[in-house]
């Protein structure tokens, strides 16, 4: 019953409109009530002491840091970058598009941020040299979602606090997989764009490459200082997101000299509205999160799968099918802040990998993104390219299918995410 009194007053505060973070505060009051443990105080103290965890300062500054690389023109001079590189070859800007997304997820973490920056500055070049305009879009948005895979990722942030596994571990564990996303959306853009006819860009000389690369040089340094402080202990994860704030400052106030003194408050003031969203919604659902191990629920669901506790690869089929077709309904966040202490207690029971499971929580959960009816990122790509929300879906299908499929090649095969991370961690 608990379970039906969470859902129903759940998905009931979501369908009239509330808020997210609403809605999880309203259904953590009727849990509270059906328990008979209803106290204001209880809800303000889980509010203030979810959102007060030291982890949780990655991040503000990792959102920043963002803000600043948008603003300081890294992202321009690392699209320049690839298209030096990959730009000359048929099909190439497409091929640039998945670079450059790659590098800037190394960056920010952002999957609604990348895809604005990208869309921005390729949609009208790929435009005029006559790609299928609602394709590429598709691609842009496809090449956004891999930002919360690599790291640093604000996703496995949030997923770390909620489920108590290894941020560092799970920033090791996104490498691979995202890689692997990049190199499957460059095969299947190869595969649906090789019958256009579109202007290619002409090669450049190895002295041009080496000017682009010297140029985006200061840019492609940033993910190696954070992953390999990182990885090799010289900052948490939380120092790296303030390591990479001061870095982006650095590099565009004072190397490309595009960030000026007056540009900060409005960087500031954007960044600070996205934290506020976003550690608001933690805090709410963290309420949430107790309320739900309070009641037992996971015990609950527990008792409904129970035959695939011993089956650990059906069992991840089924809950990423699950996951899959929440994520069509809710955004990256609230889906991961929802099922995390639901799903914990039986992914440890069932002998999973926690940081695996995180891994393919969050792939799964960055999907959703790009789904219809409400995928974020499927209306930054239709906003900034001027393209209608049905084409992007229309260009978007294979991309989507093709993610899908490697979704769940990494369920048959656990081994692709978890032999590599014995060595990254």
């Amino acid at each position: 019953m608990t379970i039906v009194v969470f859902l129903a007053s759940l998905i009931g505060a979501l369908a009239i409109g509330v808020p997210v973070a609403f809605a999880l505060i309203f259904s953590g009051i009727m849990l509270m009530t059906h328990m008979g443990i209803f106290d204001t105080q209880i809800i303000a103290q889980r509010m203030v002491s979810g959102a007060n965890t030291f982890t949780l300062l990655a991040i503000p500054f990792f959102l920043l840091a963002g803000e600043l690389m948008n603003a300081g023109g890294l992202s321009k001079r690392i699209v320049n970058f690839a298209i030096a590189c990959v730009g000359h070859i048929r099909g190439g800007l497409g091929v640039v598009a998945v670079v450059a997304a790659v590098i800037m997820a190394s960056l920010s973490g952002s999957a609604a941020a990348d895809t604005a920056a990208l869309a921005s500055i390729l949609i009208p070049m790929m435009r005029d040299a006559g790609y299928n305009v609602p394709r590429a879009a598709g691609l842009m948005a496809s090449g956004g979602i891999i930002a919360p895979v690599i790291p640093p990722s604000i996703a496995f942030i949030i997923f770390g606090v909620a489920a108590n596994v290894s941020i560092t571990g799970l920033f090791m564990g996104g490498i691979v997989p995202g890689l692997m996303m990049a190199i499957t959306l460059v095969i299947t853009w190869m595969i649906v764009a090789r019958k256009e006819k579109v202007a290619k860009l002409p090669k450049q000389s190895g002295a041009q490459r080496l000017r682009a690369t010297g140029r985006a040089g200061w840019a492609l340094l940033m993910p190696v200082i954070i992953l390999g402080g990182i990885r090799f202990g010289v900052f948490t994860p939380t120092e790296a997101a303030v390591v990479a704030a001061v870095y982006a400052l650095f590099v565009g106030m004072f190397i490309y000299r595009e960030l000026k003194i007056a540009d900060l408050y409005q960087v500031l003031v954007n960044a600070s509205k996205t934290t506020s969203v976003v550690l608001f919604l933690v805090a709410a659902a963290l309420v949430s999160s107790w309320l739900i191990t309070s009641a037992n629920i996971p015990a609950e669901i527990r008792g409904l799968i129970e035959p695939l506790i011993d089956r650990p690869k059906l069992l991840m089929a089924v809950i990423m099918a699950l996951v899959l077709m929440i994520g069509m309904a809710l955004d990256l966040a609230p889906t991961i802040l929802i099922m995390t202490p639901v799903l914990m207690p039986i992914i440890r029971e069932a002998g999973i990998d926690p940081v695996y499971f995180g891994v393919m929580f969050v792939m799964n959960t960055c999907i959703g993104l790009i789904t219809p009816p409400v995928g974020i990122v499927l209306n930054v790509v239709s906003g900034v390219s001027r393209v209608p929300l049905g084409q992007v879906i229309v260009g978007i299908a294979p991309f989507l299918f093709a993610q899908v499929v490697l979704l769940f090649l990494f369920i048959m095969f656990p081994e692709i995410i978890t032999v590599p991370l014995a060595y990254l961690r």
